[in-house]
């Protein structure tokens, strides 16, 4: 296992071009599997994540080269597997989007129930229901999800009881070839929900209303192979944002889609950073004191729960009182007792944190718990009086591709040991 000794006391400034979004692509790949002809999907993220769906891919059958550094070429017309290996489906939660798709090409499937991040139970009961409306029946059987079609498919209306991301896209995902309008409601709408519907629609899919609370999807016969480049990633830019304020630092973002940020800019602007925005870019700079703010993280276009544990390490450091309420995971805040060894004030009640700021954070040993709680701890260790050990970073490599070189590019100074 790799560890992060980072040397605190570092100011983050220059240029950082971000790369494609993690959650987007690890939904991209499975959905090639529904294609008729090989794709070409550019601007992926090389994190193990990723990877772990391209071993994925390789193991059903599929073919897949390496264009440049972040082109693959797919192509999945040798895929003969509608089961994926246990070994190769339960570090990941991302892995349940092979249900959608495998049904789609096979009309049955078998995929382990989802792993990944511990941030509380993972129900797919969402997911089931939108498969049981589409014609088709499930068990589960060992830990592994088992789904065959069980009739003729004409149309069904799908109303979510709760807003899901992986029940969206699992549900476009089977519905895509099926016969006949599948109207999905009170569905998701982050960006990566809008990026999956414009790469199915790519390849001839008739899919409309993404981004919005009601999807339909008109079934197709057939889908050709397609060049796609996937967007760019709100998360890392949130993060390497976050990291700008917390280190007083000046840091300008490229490749970026300002519409995405929104609600991230919103609260970055309220503690007391400024930020200029381009079309494609931002600059993010901070000078005096962080000012104290409340968070509550939402579905979107809400404040993104994949940036409350940076936002809160960030919030360590402010002139005052800060509350974070989160609203999507029940454990998320397992992070907190790391960034208490570093002197960090925070009480947590429930899904509730109070966050005293204060002005020395100071060098410690912690561990990663997930991969966002791992960037929080690298923000916290850059403000550090001292030297911060951070262990389990393998957490972190899943959603950042080289964020240490990346991050002594900037000025930090951190070593891999």
């Amino acid at each position: 296992m790799n560890k992060f000794i980072v040397n605190g006391g570092c100011s983050l400034k220059g240029e950082i071009k971000i790369g494609g979004a993690k959650n987007a692509a690890v939904a991209i790949l499975p959905a090639t599997v529904v294609s008729d002809g090989p794709c070409i999907i550019e601007n992926i993220p090389m994190v193990s994540d990723v990877a772990a769906i391209v071993e994925i891919l390789r193991e059903l059958g599929a073919r897949i080269e390496r264009v440049n550094g972040h082109t693959l070429m797919i192509d999945p017309t040798s895929i003969n597997k509608y089961e994926v290996p246990v070994e190769l489906s339960r570090n990941m939660r991302a892995t349940y989007y092979f249900l959608g798709a495998l049904i789609s090409r096979f009309r049955t499937s078998k995929v382990s129930l989802p792993g990944g991040d511990d941030l509380g139970p993972r129900p797919i009961d969402q997911h089931l229901k939108a498969f049981e409306a589409l014609g088709y029946e499930w068990s589960v059987e060992y830990g592994i999800v088992n789904l065959n079609y069980k009739g003729q498919y004409k149309g069904s209306r799908v109303f979510f009881d709760v807003v899901s991301v992986g029940a969206t896209i699992n549900a476009m995902l089977a519905a895509v070839k099926s016969d006949g309008l599948t109207v999905l409601e009170n569905v998701a709408r982050e960006p990566h929900i809008v990026d999956v519907a414009n790469f199915l629609n790519s390849m001839g899919a008739d899919i409309i209303g993404a981004g919005t609370n009601v999807i339909k999807i008109r079934g197709v016969k057939s889908l050709r192979g397609t060049n796609y480049s996937i967007v760019p990633d709100q998360i890392e830019a949130g993060t390497y944002m976050a990291m700008s304020v917390a280190t007083k630092g000046n840091i300008v973002l490229k490749n970026i889609i300002p519409k995405h940020l929104e609600s991230i800019i919103y609260k970055i602007r309220q503690i007391g950073a400024d930020i200029n925005i381009g079309d494609d870019y931002l600059q993010v700079s901070m000078e005096g004191d962080i000012r104290p703010t409340n968070i509550k993280t939402m579905p979107h276009p809400g404040f993104p729960t994949d940036m409350q544990p940076q936002m809160t390490a960030v919030l360590s450091k402010a002139k005052g009182t800060s509350i974070v309420t989160e609203e999507i995971w029940g454990s998320r805040f397992k992070y907190i007792d790391e960034l208490k060894r570093m002197g960090a004030k925070i009480q947590v009640d429930g899904k509730v944190a109070v966050i005293e700021g204060t002005e020395k954070l100071y060098g410690a040993s912690v561990k990663v718990s997930d991969i966002r709680a791992g960037a929080a701890l690298l923000i916290a260790a850059m403000t550090c009086d001292g030297i911060t050990e951070i262990e389990d970073t393998y957490h972190i490599d899943r959603g950042y591709e080289d964020i240490v070189p990346k991050l002594n590019e900037l000025g930090a100074s951190i070593s891999i040991e």
